[in-house]
C-alpha cells in the first residue's frame, strides 16, 4: 500500500514538473518572449523583476492575469485564460 501511495505522489510530482517546464515554450508560443526575457529587460521587464516586484502580494497572480486579459497596461495576449494563469504562476515562481 505504501508503495502505491509513493508511486502516486511521484507521478503527481512529475506531472507538475512537466507543467512548470512547459512554461518557457508556452511563453514563446504566446508571444511573450518578443518583449520579455527571464533575466534581462527587453522591451518589457524581465520575468524575474516582475516576480520580485510582486513578491509577498497575495493578489499578485489575480492582478497580473487581469492586466493581461484587459490589455490596458499590456498588449493583448495570445494565450487563453488557463494558459495566462499558468504563465503568471510560472513567472511569479522565479
Amino acid at each position: 500500500m505504501k508503495t502505491m501511495i509513493i508511486a502516486g505522489l511521484v507521478a503527481v510530482g512529475l506531472t507538475a514538473a512537466g507543467a512548470v517546464n512547459a512554461s518557457p515554450e508556452l511563453a514563446k508560443k504566446s508571444g511573450c518572449t518578443m518583449c520579455h526575457a527571464a533575466a534581462e529587460q527587453k522591451v518589457g521587464p524581465a520575468y524575474k523583476d516582475i516576480a520580485a516586484k510582486n513578491k509577498g502580494k497575495a493578489d499578485a497572480a489575480a492582478t497580473l492575469v487581469a492586466k493581461l486579459k484587459e490589455g490596458k497596461e499590456h498588449p493583448a495576449v495570445k494565450a487563453n485564460d488557463d494558459e495566462t494563469k499558468k504563465l503568471v504562476k510560472w513567472i511569479l515562481a522565479m
